[in-house]
């Protein structure tokens, strides 16, 4: 039997790491995978990984069970200290060790991308140790600033690395990565054409609570979710506060909900209670999927996590791309699901209050356009990618040990 337990022990070099540790199975010719995870920043990260790692988790369980016991495995993430990973990653029961890292990709102002720029050795060197510390039989990258450093050190290291592309564009970290790892799991079709024999269309992996969501009766009061990803949208969050006497007077009665990020947290719950329209207001939630339960329709940014979300949960949408994200990705993801007839989608530079107000109230005003839009988001959803892709980790980690 496999007993997988956080080591906290400081006597020897693996135990004071922190490292989630298990002992030799009982068969002595299997030994437990150890996988590293390089995820952090933002929800859009985060989420999609500890997916992954829990389907994982949940696998390697099953097979202690089994008659003779299989081997388990060693999951360890790697992020920074100041992003969300700090409290999300350690919540879900994972380690976590945290470098130092910083971005260069969208990055406003030289002196700021030189400061960050000066960050890149301090994380090659940390990246490049912890990996001979903690010897994964794989590495699976998330995309961002710090998948860049930890896919190319574990590429010199020659250990299998799996990428995961959730976007209809990969931005420019990924696609610089691509000629340097094994294997890429690909969200989209269209993704393929820049990996070309190492693609894996897997879909994105979704926590499993989306995919439990119901269908719901839509019937007033409606309640709408207003999501600008994990740190907010200040543009959506303006819009939104700026519509409420539009709602009021032309729109049905309406219930809110909103995420609106730490930024913009105050402001918005004023604006609310100024107006005395009904909200619920939340600077961050980490039960995403008990609001998209409630929800009838969702106002959200397209970043490929959240367009996963709501195709696991069968929920129709007002996206409102990004419009500075990398490579224009957001606008790509938003497109596809209006083309599938799952989403509507209003360009930032044409996001008013009344357009906004229009398109909610046209949707909400007809429950059967509504319906329809909800069977083609679930109709994108790919329940299957979280376990995709831990087979192709578990593949990898075959062939390193």
């Amino acid at each position: 039997m496999i007993d997988v337990k956080i080591e906290q022990d400081r006597e020897g070099l693996e135990h004071e790491r922190g490292f989630l540790l298990s002992e030799q199975p009982a068969n002595e010719h299997s030994r437990p995978s150890r996988i590293l995870m390089a995820a952090g920043g933002t929800g859009g990260h985060i989420f999609p990984a500890l997916a992954v790692a829990e389907e994982l988790r949940e696998r390697w369980k099953r097979r202690e069970k089994g008659e003779p016991a299989g081997a388990g495995g060693v999951i360890q993430f790697l992020g920074t200290g100041r992003g969300l990973e700090a409290r999300l990653i350690p919540a879900a029961g994972f380690p976590l060790r945290t470098v130092s890292a910083a971005g260069l990709v969208g990055i406003a102002g030289w002196k700021k991308k030189l400061q960050n720029l000066f960050v890149l050795p301090r994380t090659l060197v940390e990246t490049s140790t912890f990996l001979r510390q903690f010897r994964p039989d794989a590495v699976l990258g998330m995309g961002g600033y710090l998948a860049g450093p930890v896919m190319l050190e574990a590429a010199l290291q020659d250990i299998p690395t799996l990428l995961i592309e959730p976007n209809a564009i990969p931005g420019f970290t990924n696609r610089a990565l691509g000629p340097l790892v094994r294997v890429a799991a690909l969200g989209f079709e269209e993704t393929a054409r820049f990996y070309s024999s190492k693609a894996r269309v897997t879909g994105n992996p979704v926590r499993k609570a989306f995919y439990e969501i119901r269908a719901k009766d839509h019937v007033a009061p409606f309640t709408i979710l207003i999501v600008g990803g994990s740190q907010g949208s200040t543009a959506i969050n303006k819009c939104v506060v700026d519509s409420l006497s539009l709602f009021a007077a032309d729109a049905p009665p309406l219930e809110f909900i909103h995420q609106t990020g730490q930024r913009d947290y105050n402001s918005v719950r004023q604006a609310y209670q100024a107006r005395g329209a009904p909200a619920e207001v939340y600077p961050f939630m980490e039960n995403l999927p008990e609001a998209f339960a409630r929800a009838d329709l969702i106002i959200s940014r397209s970043g490929a996590a959240a367009v996963a979300e709501m195709a696991a949960a069968g929920k129709a949408s007002i996206l409102v791309p990004f419009h500075a994200a990398a490579e224009q990705h957001q606008a790509e993801n938003a497109r596809a699901f209006e083309r599938a007839g799952a989403s509507r989608v209003i360009l930032q530079p044409d996001l008013t209050p009344e357009r906004l107000v229009k398109q909610v109230c046209r949707l909400l005003g007809s429950p059967r356009q509504l319906a329809q839009m909800e069977r083609a988001a679930r109709s994108l959803a790919r329940p299957d990618a979280a376990a995709r892709i831990a087979d192709l980790i578990e593949q990898l980690a075959g062939q390193s040990s």
